[in-house]
């Protein structure tokens, strides 16, 4: 029986201890929390919960983060590769962060379940099947870059996840995330700051689109669709393939080529995560991570007039700040969204403009330290 430690005690990761605790190969046995053990009532097993980073490494196989937070989640994982154990992240937000070291350090891999793993393992099916992937793409209903806190209360309530996670879907800072990930970790490139989330009236007409853009640009391409009609909550690779399998794949009703989309129409998050943990358990390859030479970073946009003096919050969801995926060579002078929690602005920003090194105070972090190591 391996034993699993969990860092996060939010949606995803409660969602992780309870997939995991009906396995008969995986038993959680620490999981790590900010807060008071003593206060959460509230936690299905509160005799797992754990402040202490040492203690969750010592009794851990492996290590699984579902925080959302690149900041916190920075110490246990930084503790449990230094321990040679393994890493498996439902965690864009930390990958796209810091992830290009923690990939220098160990086995650490997003998980199959969230989009940018769902991504990544539909690519092994489609290389295993002799196709050359031009676009991995994401599947997004709507879109709101200025949401209203009515409404995001409302949704969190009904959806039963937190605010700041509720925000960050909406007005598109998560697919800019995912997509900056599956980027970085795929080889792929973005076709522009902000991508370009075109929309179609069907999944593969989207898909062929994209994959023209993608061979304009002479690489594959990370991005997504936006509001196609009947469209699932998945994602979707288009590729091309060899001219001689054109017959078979018009026969097997993949459309007339010369794009052939591979669709996979769900992504079931926390319970497809013990997949990866066995693929890193039983010694396989990892998955998908931010790479060591990552091209693409996700920065923060001013959503109205941020004035000197401000201090950001929560920053991955608010209301003050969204995040857009840009490529980083022609950004010198920028700070990844996920370090800007409690920055404060040393000028005034305006609506729409990107927040830079040169706008801001960050407050000192082991995140920030092991960014900087990686410029």
């Amino acid at each position: 029986m391996a034993r699993i430690g969990i860092v996060g005690t939010g949606y995803i990761a409660k969602g992780v201890l309870m997939a995991l605790s009906r396995t008969d190969d995986l038993e959680v046995v620490r999981v790590l929390t900010h807060s008071d053990p003593s206060r959460r009532n509230d936690y299905p097993r509160p005799a797992l919960l754990t402040n202490s980073v040492e203690d969750l490494v010592a009794e851990s196989d492996l290590v699984v983060v579902a925080s959302g937070d690149p900041v916190g989640a920075t110490a246990p994982v930084e503790a449990a590769l230094a321990a040679s154990l393994p890493v498996v992240t439902m965690d864009a937000e930390l990958q796209v962060t810091v992830g290009s070291h923690f990939a220098r350090r160990g086995w650490f891999s997003e998980a199959e379940g969230d989009q940018p793993g769902c991504l990544a393992a539909l690519r092994e099916e489609a290389l295993a099947m002799g196709f050359s992937p031009l676009v991995y793409g994401n599947l997004k209903g709507f879109l709101n870059h200025h949401p209203t806190l009515k409404e995001m209360r409302y949704w969190s309530r009904v959806q039963g996840i937190s605010l700041d996670k509720t925000v960050a879907f909406t007005d598109g800072t998560k697919v800019q995330i995912e997509q900056a990930l599956v980027a970085n970790g795929l080889g792929a490139g973005i076709a522009q700051d902000g991508l370009l989330g075109i929309t179609a009236e069907d999944v593969p007409s989207g898909g062929v689109a994209l994959a023209r853009t993608a061979e304009d640009l002479g690489e594959p391409l990370s991005d997504y669709l936006l509001g196609v009609p009947g469209a699932p909550a998945g994602v979707f690779v288009t590729a091309r393939h060899e001219e001689e399998e054109r017959p078979y794949l018009q026969y097997y009703k993949m459309g007339d080529g010369p794009y052939y989309t591979l669709l996979r129409n769900y992504h079931l998050c926390h319970l497809e995560v013990a997949k990866t943990v066995r693929r890193a358990l039983g010694g396989g390859p990892v998955l998908l991570n931010n790479g060591t030479s990552p091209a693409v970073q996700v920065v923060g946009v001013a959503k109205k007039l941020l004035k000197q003096g401000k201090v950001l919050r929560h920053p991955i969801g608010s209301f003050e700040v969204r995040g857009v995926a840009v490529r980083s060579r022609d950004h010198p002078d920028l700070v990844p969204i996920g370090l800007l929690d409690g920055a404060r602005l040393t000028r005034h920003v305006e609506e729409g403009q990107t927040i830079t090194q040169n706008d801001v105070d960050l407050p000192e972090s082991r995140a920030l330290e092991l960014w900087g190591g990686l410029r």
